[in-house]
């Protein structure tokens, strides 16, 4: 009875995302390189990805369109095999999975040194592209307007910051900076501007309806030993698709600046459980659709079974 609720429970979530209107198919696609590609050699013929997302409701001409725009974008690149076209990440693309990874897989909070990191995008000699572009990489990183032209983050890494001002080379159009509160109270003038920069109440909201998507699967899940292969794919695709959406969306913030009534927590534990009581399996399926150039898939990495602590061969 429990693998029945389990496949019903989780075919019905699926159901729901692919009938919402919040179908992102270039996001998650990134969401299938990011979570399984990275770990088998990196490279993926495009009609195992268009077979992988049909059963999430994402159509052929969908995913034809994304894996275009992506390249377009310069995350993904791709190559010609006889008819066959291959994909993979390239160097933005590996940095932006890498960025995100820290923080689905391994994330920690350390003690903040109580300085922000600040960037000026305001001055003159940079053209609107590159502003936008430079711009868009910093929210990738974490970063929030605090005004116009003007980024912050408590706890962001400048060498990734630096290295991408320099492959853009912004290097005399860009200023970052750390900065110190000069206050009686720098924690609390940091917290009146982490309000100013980011909206808890609708991140509150994001956690309690990603909570409420995944509660009821994760008490099945751990019922049961016996599930689709090919439910787990799609289940753990949508669990880190959905986490992602959410980290993107949020700062990670050091615990001295982070809400006491923060439900990020409970959602990382929901995230890290389901994860691990369904990974193995959702790979057997992964390994069985997809092809590389020479065939078969590489095996998964070493990189993989680090994952949330750890992940039990």
């Amino acid at each position: 009875m429990a693998t029945k609720d389990f496949n019903y429970q989780a075919q019905q979530l699926i159901d729901i995302y692919s009938k919402s209107q919040m179908v992102h198919a270039n996001s998650l696609v990134l969401t299938i390189f990011g979570d399984y590609i990275c770990s088998h050699g990196g490279e993926i013929w495009l009609g195992s990805i268009i077979k992988m997302v049909e059963g999430l409701g994402i159509s052929q001409r969908l995913v034809r369109t994304s894996v275009y725009r992506l390249a377009e974008k310069g995350i993904l690149q791709s190559k010609q095999v006889g008819r066959r076209s291959f994909y993979s990440l390239t160097e933005k693309g590996f940095r932006q999975f890498s960025t995100a990874a820290e923080r689905i897989y391994r994330y920690q909070q350390n003690n903040w040194d109580g300085e922000w990191r600040v960037v000026f995008t305001t001055l003159k000699n940079i053209s609107k592209k590159d502003k936008e572009k430079f711009q868009n990489e910093l929210v990738w990183l974490g970063f929030n307007r605090l005004s116009n032209g003007v980024y912050a983050h408590p706890v962001a890494q400048l060498d990734v910051v630096n290295k991408i001002v320099h492959e853009m080379k912004l290097d005399d159009s860009v200023v970052v900076m750390q900065a110190t509160s000069m206050g009686n109270n720098p924690l609390k003038s940091s917290g009146n501007m982490i309000k100013q920069c980011f909206n808890f109440d609708v991140m509150k909201q994001e956690y309690l309806e990603f909570i409420n998507f995944f509660n009821g699967i994760l008490v099945s899940a751990e019922s049961t030993d016996s599930k689709s292969d090919e439910m787990c794919f799609m289940l753990r695709t949508l669990l880190i698709h959905k986490y992602r959406h959410i980290l993107l969306r949020e700062p990670e913030l050091p615990h001295e600046l982070v809400p006491e009534d923060c439900l990020s927590h409970k959602a990382r534990e929901i995230t890290e459980k389901l994860y691990k009581l369904i990974c193995n399996q959702a790979e057997v399926y992964f390994l069985q659709v997809g092809e590389a150039e020479g065939g078969e898939l590489p095996k998964v990495n070493k990189e993989y079974f680090t994952r949330f602590g750890g992940i039990s061969r």
